[in-house]
């Protein structure tokens, strides 16, 4: 039989059964593809409203200050042009900043999500005095914003000392502001930046596995140490990954807590936000010449500025989406 006597075949049978079902499979599929379509726009919008701003940014960048003034050009540049990725890495010490941010966003993420897993799956697995109590915090530190707690940060790390022992042995307190350590102690205690919210993903996940599993290690010889090693980690990867991309992506992006304790260190969020500030000496060190800079141009410039830091995030996020949309799909929330 043919290919469309295949076809004739089934759309007869399919034309029978409308007629008696009473026309209910015709309507059926009329309104399944109506809701094909209507699902097909709303997405499309949707992604539309999020790469256009991305689009329009990579438009932007390749063009001359001609360009964006000529009211012809609106996403196609006329004089296509790299000067504006070279402006704007020399203004941000881009290699510089991003070897710097790169090293900081992957030890600190990592030092992260290996305290806030072992957290979490305390909360998940053991039962210990004011557990509840000590959740709660947990809670809290997500929903307290980090400036409520600025200036006793400052203060803190400005005036260092454990227990007094700094000060009764040197007759005076450690200034660890200007320097990363700050950051890494904040991490290793669960108090980094939204290590709250690790907890939390975390501890979800690990009460969605069945504790067959853990009681299974525990008969063949498995210590809890071992079991939570070599049988809920590995079960684990898909929360890690999506918890380190979202530790690495805050960190990378962070403006407060790296103005606060790494001081000067050149990173590229903090590079990013003096871009528009530095435009201005940066033309006129080239040039010799004091010139007012159009806010067009400087518009351009931070927008060559913002693709040049976002790129590396959208390549970790190619090479890490199928563990993540993984995590995402299979954490439900049970309380």
């Amino acid at each position: 039989m043919t290919k469309t006597a295949v076809k004739t075949k089934k759309k007869n049978e399919f034309w029978e059964r409308n007629k008696k079902s009473g026309g209910y499979l015709l309507r059926k599929k009329i309104m399944d593809a109506v809701v094909s379509i209507c699902r097909f726009i709303l997405l499309f919008g949707l992604c539309f409203m999020i790469l256009q701003p991305i689009l329009n940014k990579i438009s932007v960048s390749f063009m001359t200050e001609q360009d964006l003034f000529n009211p012809i050009v609106i996403n196609i540049p006329e004089h296509f042009t790299t000067e504006n990725y070279k402006i704007a890495s020399e203004i941000m010490n881009y290699s510089k900043a991003l070897r710097n941010s790169l090293i900081t966003s992957l030890t600190i993420a990592t030092l992260q999500i290996a305290m806030c897993t072992l957290v979490g799956y305390g909360f998940a697995r053991f039962k210990f005095p004011l557990k509840k109590f000590w959740f709660g915090c947990v809670i809290l530190v997500i929903l307290i914003p980090p400036q409520t707690i600025a200036s006793s940060l400052h203060l803190h790390f400005r005036f260092f000392d454990v227990l007094g022992l700094f000060k009764l042995t040197t007759g005076d307190t450690i200034n660890l502001r200007g320097s990363a350590l700050p950051y890494y102690l904040m991490s290793a205690g669960c108090m980094g930046l939204k290590n709250g919210l690790y907890i939390y993903m975390i501890r979800q996940f690990f009460r969605n596995i069945p504790e067959d599993m853990e009681e299974a290690a525990y008969v063949d010889g498995c210590g809890t140490l071992k079991t939570f090693i070599r049988i809920m980690l590995p079960e684990a990867k898909p929360i890690l990954t999506s918890c380190f991309l979202f530790a690495f992506v805050w960190q990378w992006t962070d403006g407060f807590y790296s103005k606060m304790f790494l001081g000067s260190m050149p990173l590229v969020s903090t590079s990013l936000a003096r871009i528009v500030d530095s435009l201005g000496a940066y033309i006129q060190r080239i040039t010799g010449v004091k010139t007012t800079i159009s806010i067009a141009y400087s518009n351009a410039i931070l927008s060559t500025g913002t693709l040049m830091i976002i790129l590396p995030l959208i390549i970790i996020y190619l090479f890490a989406q199928r563990s993540f949309v993984e995590s995402i799909s299979s954490s439900g929330i049970k309380m």
